[in-house]
């Protein structure tokens, strides 16, 4: 009988294989703006209050959030990388390489990971810096692009998969709508751009 409930749950575990199997198989640029994508329509809402998080693997209700909840989710959705414990060990380490702009005098994980400086200060110590393309539709799925509006305030969002009908790609983000899939390549002043490529 042991037998026969094995061989079951077998059989009824297979349609969920394949699945599995071609999610990793997808390349890790397409795996990253699948991940981002699939918080449309769920993070509507843009809430920039302090809030008290788990560790690790903290986090806001996905209804709400900021833009750099948009990259850690899909991080964390698409590879299991939590930038909310590498952000931390990393200023634990070497707190006085990160910006100073809040006046603390040591790491808060519920935080720190969720400012664009510090985001940005991290993935240039992990070498994934990158100069701008010459051109728009240089950019490519999987990068980070980083931005000043107004020339003062931090905003991040994901390069899309996605191009528009001129042929440069969307940017997944959300500015204070919720996430959203924009055409904002170009637009903004201090445009950064990252690589920060996963396996898993």
């Amino acid at each position: 009988m042991q037998t026969r409930r094995s061989m079951l749950a077998s059989i009824v575990a297979l349609p969920l294989l394949p699945d599995t199997l071609g999610e990793r198989s997808l390349p890790f640029e397409a795996r990253l703006s699948k991940a981002a994508r699939s918080q449309i329509g769920v993070t509507r809402t843009y809430d920039a209050a302090y809030a008290s998080l788990n560790y690790p693997l903290g986090d806001v209700a996905r209804s709400t959030g900021v833009c750099t909840d948009v990259v850690i989710r899909a991080y964390r959705d698409a590879f299991d990388v939590d930038l909310q414990v590498l952000v931390h060990d990393d200023m634990k380490a070497a707190f006085v390489d990160y910006p100073t702009i809040w006046g603390l005098s040591r790491p808060d994980r519920n935080i720190d990971h969720r400012r664009v400086p510090n985001l940005e200060r991290y993935f240039e110590r992990q070498g994934a810096s990158l100069p701008l393309p010459g051109t728009l539709d240089g950019w490519q799925p999987g990068d980070l692009y980083t931005m000043r509006l107004g020339g003062r305030l931090p905003h991040i969002g994901i390069v899309s998969d996605r191009r528009t009908s001129s042929g440069h790609p969307y940017v997944i983000h959300n500015i204070g709508a919720g996430t959203q899939e924009e055409d904002i390549l170009g637009m903004f002043d201090d445009e950064r751009r990252f690589r920060f490529e996963v396996t898993g």
